[in-house]
């Protein structure tokens, strides 16, 4: 077997440190700033525990960084520009979507930062209309 590329492993354990509804939910919740861990236990309805693991895999796979303030500790998104990349999984989702604006040839296209590699060409921005 050919060992794979340490970089496509260092983006797989990035995209698994998200993978779970709970860390996404907070990490949504730390696009608007700084949240004490009680703040995020209470947005996600866990224990502690649960969430201070959830945490620290966030932590360990680089995406948040920690201060600790007496006895709190607040997090806070360490590239911040990473939530960009839900723009790509809603292009994705909007595909799947019956009520999608886009057409069967249509090409999907998503913002990204430099490091981040695009669905495919440009050709047509996707909007996504969440029924609001």
């Amino acid at each position: 077997m050919i060992e794979p590329d340490p970089l496509i492993v260092s983006k797989a354990r990035v995209l698994k440190a998200m993978a779970h509804p709970s860390r996404l939910l907070m990490m949504e919740a730390l696009a608007e700033g700084e949240k004490c861990v009680c703040e995020l236990q209470a947005l996600v309805g866990s224990d502690l525990s649960t969430v201070s693991k959830h945490l620290s895999l966030m932590k360990t796979a680089g995406l948040l960084a920690n201060r600790r303030e007496g006895l709190f500790v607040y997090y806070r998104l360490r590239v911040p520009s990473i939530l960009r990349f839900f723009d790509c999984v809603n292009a994705v989702l909007a595909d799947q979507n019956k009520y999608s604006t886009i057409q069967p040839n249509d090409s999907l296209h998503c913002e990204t930062s430099p490091l981040m590699l695009s669905l495919s060409p440009r050709r047509k921005r996707v909007q996504v209309n969440h029924g609001k």
